[in-house]
């Protein structure tokens, strides 16, 4: 091995190839630096078990390229001799190719392809402890064909960190642990502290240029995203003019990123603004100090919205260590950290997996393809969330990429041999059968790399200027969605369609990403799916009826739209046709408390047009009638029926019974009705013939209506109110009663009125009250109303409401 033999890596390499001679996968543990990237993969060329391709996996597509070059280097080669690469968007092998270093989307497509992986001799899973989706899935698959067909193949997981035990674990029994202990040239950590009342950039720019005054050496700089780089990057320029600062960051042009990761030739000092890409696998040559904002920015998954969004965050305490790491890699380091050191345990330890935040639709179609409909019977470090696995299949299947069962269709065996998410792929399909595969396939292009074609929403835009850009990234991204398209050709093997607007194959595979503008300024949008979304009033995309939305960032709540691509009317109605709607509803008008029968058409959650039923369905006004009617149906049966039966104990009677069942008794009251205008004995009488005929005279016994009076008045019990039952009687009605009434077992409380109707007493013991308080009461009661009776001996007195004269006349 050329100049690198003194890495640490190589102390340890004997023990791992003994270990990989003895069982087919082995752990290697090893911190930033130790070389573990561009060290182990040559030192497995030489192996007797080793006479096909090592595949190298790296986390992105910077880190992959880097490697290669490196490793081909060391090798005095060109890249794609003995190493090359293979990325989305760049490649470089050959038929002399043995090592190839591929970014983990490319090998899970490829393990797909090829269960038995023919020609493999090995696979090295880098940066492991970063726990991506792709990464996660490709070991997976990789034990499995190991278990199964493959009990040759060499799997090596590497990792940065304590995570090595539990891969351990995974790959079974006797795959062996080897540690490295890397370089240890000494790190400084400087807590520059955190400044709440400043921006971001600001709090950055003022420890970068306090590192530049106190430090030697090249800077590297962690920020959350390529915005905040560039703003930091205009500060920087305005006062450091003679510094290189360079951005790194995925969309950085490759020969760009070459020389942010390399040193300057004529040795002159760099910053360079990084986001995470910056943080394993690379090593920046010349870098001895960082600046670590202590943010990290992921890509998260919202299944109620069906949008990734990103979430800027606290990183980790495995994150923090991993990028002051390299400012040690070549020579004694310091880290300046933008937070309190009191605060750092406080950080979360690591990162979390992306399996439990990103859409595992794309996983589940590939396991679908693999074979496997059971999730989570394959080798998982963690576990795919349930909840997770459910919206994915229910997305899938509406596509129809997935059957009731589970299992992939004709058309998701096409979609997951695109390299794309599964209803980006589909769209591509639908294209092709109109031949239109290109120019969907670079709206999907556009939609996944954002910086393509220049900022802002608007994909069509975005288009324009990238079909003018001449640059090398530019036609590169060209040359791949030309790739795309074409395998979409091959794909298709029915008849041709009519071309249409390419949009529609977007809408068609995006159906609850289709919107529809809430207000004039173009700000509020609705989709299909029933979420709600948020877009610049100055975007050209505002002045827009329709859209379909591709990317959205932020919570399902209001979204803010970061691409999408506009839709006209009569795209909607007649391309998308197919996705709409049209019905009858009963709505209720809460105003006029009736129901009002419409006919709609509606695409999903978007009402596209309203109007009234000319037909309507009158049962299904009934039963909405019905349903109103148990809302409210305290106010709609009379309260003196409910409290008799109550009091009787007749439970067919209790509110919750009625409503129960209200469309057996209370329908047939509400045909050709509109409204709940039901008169209350019409309502009482429908409640009451659900009783057989012993109920209802049990409850005409037990609780009756009325009370007569020995006057010959006819009084309503009330059966309501707390003091129940009680009745309303003048105490004229009552003379000549010496007994108390009795409602079964249960006294009837009297309220004695005046003849005005006034109160004046209360009880439940007549004889009592006549013998008692009765003097008091008609002392008072004679003063007031002199015409009528109040005698000493009431219970002796003939009952009778007329006045003293009209009495004694009538009398004699």
């Amino acid at each position: 091995m050329p100049a690198s033999a003194d890495l640490p890596i190589h102390s340890v390499l004997p023990e791992l190839l003994g270990a990989l001679r003895a069982h087919p996968s082995a752990v290697l543990i090893a911190p930033p630096g130790a070389g573990k990237t561009t060290a182990v993969a040559p030192a497995l060329l030489s192996e007797p078990w080793c006479s096909g391709e090592i595949l190298l996996l790296s986390p992105r597509r910077v880190s992959a390229r880097a490697a290669a070059e490196r490793m081909a280097e060391m090798l005095g080669e060109k890249t794609g001799e003995t190493v090359g690469y293979q990325t989305r968007l760049d490649s470089k092998t050959s038929q002399k190719t043995r090592i190839k270093v591929m970014t983990e989307a490319i090998f899970v497509n490829r393990i797909i392809d090829d269960p038995e992986l023919a020609g493999v001799s090995a696979v090295l899973f880098d940066e492991a402890h970063e726990r991506h989706l792709d990464s996660d899935l490709g070991l997976a698959l990789a034990i499995e064909s190991q278990q199964i067909v493959r009990d040759d193949l060499r799997l090596i997981v590497m990792s940065a960190t304590i995570d090595g035990s539990r891969f351990a674990n995974l790959l079974g029994e006797g795959a062996a642990t080897i540690e490295s202990e890397g370089k240890s040239f000494p790190l400084r950590i400087e807590w520059f502290g955190s400044n709440p009342s400043i921006p971001l950039e600001d709090h950055a720019c003022a420890a970068i240029l306090q590192a530049w005054r106190a430090e030697t050496g090249d800077i590297l700089a962690f920020l959350p995203g390529i915005g905040e780089i560039e703003r930091v990057r205009r500060v920087l320029e305005a006062h450091l003019p003679d510094a290189l600062i360079l951005p790194l960051h995925g969309q950085v042009e490759p020969a760009a990123q070459r020389i942010a990761i390399r040193r300057d030739r004529d040795g002159k000092r760099r910053i360079v603004l990084a986001t995470a890409i910056a943080e394993t696998s690379l090593t920046l040559d010349g870098v001895t100090v960082v600046v670590d904002c202590g943010l990290s920015r992921r890509a998260e998954f919202d299944r109620a919205a069906g949008t990734t969004h990103l979430v800027t965050g606290r990183s980790s305490q495995a994150s923090a260590a991993q990028r002051a790491g390299r400012a040690a890699r070549q020579a004694p380091g310091v880290a300046y950290r933008l937070w309190e050191e009191g605060g750092h345990a406080g950080r979360p330890q690591f990162d979390p997996p992306e399996i439990e935040t990103a859409d595992i639709a794309p996983l589940l179609l590939s396991l679908a393809r693999w074979g496997t409909a059971d999730v989570c019977s394959l080798a998982w470090l963690d576990p795919p969330p349930a909840a997770s696995i459910a919206s994915a299949r229910r997305r899938l299947k509406q596509l129809g990429a997935l059957d009731n069962d589970g299992c992939i269709t004709a058309l998701g065996e096409k979609i997951v041999r695109l390299p794309l998410d599964p209803p980006m792929a589909s769209a591509i399909l639908f294209g092709a059968h109109s031949g239109q595969a290109t120019d969907v396939a670079k709206i999907a292009l556009l939609s996944q790399e954002r910086g393509l074609g220049g900022r802002g929403e608007d994909l069509l835009g975005r288009r324009m200027r990238w079909d003018n850009d001449q640059s090398a990234h530019a036609r590169s991204a060209r040359k791949l969605a030309k790739r795309w398209a074409d395998l979409a050709e091959k794909l298709i093997d029915d008849g041709k369609s009519e071309p249409v607007d390419p949009v529609v194959h977007i809408a068609r595979a995006h159906p609850d990403n289709v919107a529809m503008r809430r207000n004039p300024s173009g700000e509020d949008w609705a989709s299909a799916g029933g979420r709600g979304f948020r877009l610049d009033p100055a975007s050209p995309l505002a002045r827009s009826e329709w859209l379909v939305i591709t990317d959205a960032q932020g919570q399902a709540k209001g979204a803010r739209i970061t691409a999408a691509l506009p839709l006209d009317r009569s795209i909607v109605e007649y391309d998308l046709a197919s996705l709409i709607e049209e019905r009858s509803t009963i709505d209720w008008n809460s105003k006029e408390k009736r129901v009002e029968p419409r006919r709609e058409k509606r695409l999903g959650a978007i009402r596209i047009s309203r109007g009234p039923e000319p037909t309507p369905d009158e049962e299904a006004i009934v039963d909405k009638l019905v349903e109103k009617a148990v809302e409210r149906l305290g106010e709609i049966v009379p309260g003196e029926l409910v409290a008799r039966a109550g009091f009787a104990g007749i439970a067919q009677l209790s509110l919750d019974a009625l409503a129960a069942s209200a469309d057996m008794w209370l329908a047939p009251l509400l045909n050709g009705k509109r409204s709940l205008d039901v008169p209350a004995n019409k309502v009482a009488d429908a409640a009451l013939g659900q009783l057989d005929w012993a109920t209802r005279n049990r409850l005409d016994q037990v609780a009756p209506r009325r009370f007569s009076s020995p006057a010959g008045t006819d009084h309503e019990i009330d059966y309501a109110g707390d003091d129940a039952p009680s009745v309303e009687v003048r105490a004229q009605a009552l003379f000549g009663l010496d007994r108390h009434p009795m409602i079964g077992d249960t006294p009837l409380l009297l309220k004695l009125t005046s003849p005005a109707g006034r109160p004046i007493q209360a009880t439940r013991d007549l004889p009592g009250f006549w013998r008692g308080s009765w003097a008091d009461v008609a002392k008072d009661m004679k003063g007031r109303y002199p015409k009528h009776r109040w005698p000493t001996r009431p219970w002796t007195e003939k009952p009778s409401l007329k006045t003293k004269n009209a009495f004694s006349h009538g009398d004699s």
